[in-house]
């Protein structure tokens, strides 16, 4: 009686419209009341899963993408991109593309990237000759690429949920980013060369190449700084997302000088209040988990799909239509809290790494910000380039292809995830 009225009240508070953080909360505690469990239980529970060094990365890292815009790091960014490969058939696109692998390896958020990249690219690319629903399906579907290249915050949820490396499951996405990246690439040129999108007049020459890339030098170095960082093993994920606040902040205020003292404060204002806000979803999960976990409920649930069939690629194959259907309606962070810790216990019996089915279930929820009805990264695009959801969705099923193909590679060929983390870490 009690788990039904857990999972029936989660619901409604859903289809409601209540937060997910609450809806957890909420279908927690009515669990706990109707068990006559002492609330104590309730509130530990909810401390333990804030109890986390790991998890100071989240503010951190969205403080330093936040710091990044208004300091004026990601306008160097894209600029030194589109000196780089502007002169290509649609190089504005695919310097947005290129842009947002670059801004991946420091925000670890798609929604901040399809924001800020998108408040300053969509524009550029309508005011040059693109078509909206272009500019806008390009910047939407290479946003997805900023939870996958590290640092990651949905990584970061992950591994902090299961125990999983953070730092490994971070290298496990250098190689299905980098594909994301340069296959969509390849989708945009086609599509620029088909309908004849502009370039730049000319080639840049090596002198303003190095111009560009002098102007963007603080901006390139933060990425590096950051991956190096954390790939080497020198500093923690956490310490590297404080690095770069420190960072940011230097280079806002000292460097490029678009950051005052008012705008800082605005920034970690509202930086904060994000973060508050999934660390609040963290606190509800890790007490919802425990109903779940009390109530044998993983168990249960692997036994039934191993019942099913015990063949590992049909049942990832289930998994992933499961997770895209999920990523269409529900929030990544919310998602993944919920269910990754329930199908891992799964995987695993097959003998599939938990690192690399980490960043499966990651990407196929990135890939739901780009869907309708629930696609945040969507909706922010869309809202910018001032067009349908229905147009944008049509103009962006060739990118979504592109990055199935990744999600399949990364399902079913273990070495595109874990041959990087293999080499570095020895496993």
């Amino acid at each position: 009686m009690s788990v039904a009225v857990l999972f029936l009240s989660f619901l409604v508070f859903l289809f409601v419209g209540f937060p997910v953080a609450y809806c957890l909360g909420i279908s927690s505690l009515l669990y706990f009341i109707l068990e006559n469990m002492p609330l104590v239980t309730f509130a530990q529970r909810f401390f333990s899963g804030l109890d986390s060094f790991t998890l100071l990365c989240i503010p951190g890292f969205m403080l330093a993408g936040n710091l990044m815009n208004t300091g004026g790091i990601t306008y160097q960014i894209v600029r030194f991109c589109d000196k780089v490969i502007g002169h290509i058939r649609g190089g504005l696109g695919l310097a947005n593309i290129g842009a947002s692998m670059i801004f991946a390896g420091v925000s670890g958020t798609a929604a901040a990237d399809a924001a800020s990249l998108g408040g300053i690219l969509i524009p550029a690319m309508v005011k040059d000759g693109y078509d909206a629903d272009y500019s806008v399906a390009v910047t939407a579907a290479s946003s997805c690429i900023g939870p996958i290249i590290p640092p990651s915050v949905p990584m970061i949820m992950a591994g902090t949920l299961t125990g999983i490396s953070v730092s490994k499951m971070f290298v496990a996405g250098v190689i299905p980013g980098v594909l994301m990246g340069l296959g969509m690439m390849i989708v945009a040129w086609v599509i620029s060369v088909k309908r004849n999108y502009p370039k730049n007049e000319r080639r840049a020459t090596f002198r303003e190449i190095i111009s560009s890339g002098r102007e963007a030098f603080w901006a390139l170095l933060m990425m590096v700084i950051i991956l190096a960082g954390i790939l080497t093993g020198i500093v923690t994920p956490t310490e590297a997302s404080i690095i770069a606040v420190l960072y940011a902040l230097f280079v806002g205020f000292f460097i490029y000088r678009e950051l005052s003292i008012k705008s800082a404060l605005a920034v970690i204002r509202d930086s904060m209040v994000g973060a508050a806000g999934i660390m609040v979803l963290v606190g509800f999960a890790n007490v919802f988990a425990y109903v779940l976990t009390k109530e044998q409920i993983p168990t249960m649930i692997a036994n039934w799909i191993l019942s099913v069939t015990q063949n590992k690629f049909v049942i990832l194959l289930i998994i992933n239509i499961f997770l895209l259907f999920v990523g269409c309606f529900m929030e990544t962070i919310a998602a993944l809290t919920i269910l990754f810790p329930v199908l891992l216990p799964v995987v695993t019996q097959l003998g599939v790494s938990p690192i690399q089915f980490g960043v499966m279930c990651v990407l196929n929820l990135v890939i739901g910000l780009t869907t309708p009805p629930v696609g945040v990264c969507l909706f922010i695009t869309t809202s910018i380039g001032k067009i349908s959801i229905a147009e944008g969705t049509k103009a962006i099923i060739p990118f979504l292809i592109c990055n199935f193909i990744v999600l399949l590679l990364v399902t079913y060929c273990p070495p595109v995830t874990l041959w990087l983390v293999g080499l570095l870490y020895g496993i």
